[in-house]
């Protein structure tokens, strides 16, 4: 065998080529995202186009059909659905935020490590429960658990206007609890295992000599967490935020499930028939939709809610790269 053979055959010469055809496939990887995030955004324009460029007089007749001669075009339409979808995942978020990132401190860092793994698992599996059941378990469950809370909130915080819903308000006895303040705290539960296990890997890898360095100095544990985890954690935690965001705006089965629909831009959390989502309200008239024509507005407000998760994932990776810097 000649020296340039041995060359070829030689480790080094075999380490570059697993070097590219490990860059080829991570590059296909990436490109592969990119097409599939093309391709579903080319789907739904295609498929809405009939709302964009049809017959605008069978469009406003299906429109107040969908709506029952409130809404006579698709802005109309749509704006109180994303008003809605915005509202009960932000609110949702609000709730779950803090709640996942002291359960993730708190099995990172303080709970002992039998506690801590065992909790691990709790959150995971949490994670993976389909909406369906979450879904049955707020609409057999809280919605009639919650009523004394709401009640009391009622009673005392009317002042506050978001929660003024009148015990004697139609709206309120017919539909108990199926507000936008009981889908939020179903959606908030759902959201939570998502948020609470990224920020919890993203702790666990704090530098332990930053750790060390803050507590040599004198600071509490508090203060170290303070000092170190959180400031290096931070761009996990956007991160985390926007995955349950993400999850909470594309949400269907337990917002219909629970949810006493209502197409206003009211903030009263406390009344039923005020809100409605996206999802929900493509899951609900889709199947009675019109192929021709109905169909094709479900897909457009499917559109929108495309264009406002692409937005909202573009300003969290903004805000995670200057977190990050």
């Amino acid at each position: 065998m000649s020296s340039q053979d041995k060359a070829a055959d030689s480790p080094a010469s075999t380490g570059k080529t697993g070097d590219v055809v490990f860059k080829t496939i991570a590059y296909a990887a990436g490109i592969l995202i990119l097409v599939a995030l093309a391709a579903v955004f080319l789907f739904l324009l295609f498929q809405a186009w009939p709302l964009i460029g049809g017959d605008q007089a069978a469009n406003t007749a299906t429109i107040e059909s969908f709506t029952g001669n409130r809404a006579h075009n698709f802005w109309q339409y749509v704006g109180p659905l994303v008003f809605g979808t915005v509202l009960v995942s932000a609110l949702s978020l609000i709730i779950a935020f803090f709640i996942s990132i002291g359960i993730a401190l708190f099995i990172s860092h303080y709970a002992p490590k039998k506690l801590a793994t065992a909790l691990s698992y709790v959150v995971d599996l949490l994670a993976a429960i389909p909406s369906v059941i979450y879904g049955l378990w707020g609409g057999l469950i809280l919605v009639p658990a919650i009523q004394p809370v709401w009640n009391w909130f009622a009673k005392y915080l009317r002042w506050t206007y978001i929660f003024d819903g009148s015990l004697n308000d139609p709206s309120v006895a017919d539909s108990p609890s199926r507000t936008v303040a009981t889908v939020t705290v179903v959606l908030a539960v759902m959201i939570l295992p998502i948020i609470t296990s990224v920020s919890r890997d993203i702790f666990m890898q704090t530098p332990r000599l930053q750790e060390e360095a803050a507590i040599g100095l004198g600071a509490t544990k508090w203060e170290m967490i303070k000092l170190a985890v959180l400031p290096f954690g931070k761009s996990g935690i956007v991160s985390a935020s926007m995955l349950g965001l993400g999850r909470a705006l594309g949400e269907t089965m337990a917002v219909l499930m629970i949810l006493s629909p209502g197409l206003t831009y009211s903030i009263k959390l406390l009344r039923a028939s005020q809100n409605q989502t996206i999802a929900a309200n493509i899951a609900a008239q889709y199947p009675e939709a019109d192929p021709n024509i109905g169909v094709p507005v479900l897909i457009g407000t499917g559109l929108v809610l495309f264009v406002i998760t692409f937005l909202v994932n573009f300003v969290a990776r903004k805000i995670t790269e200057k977190a990050s810097a």
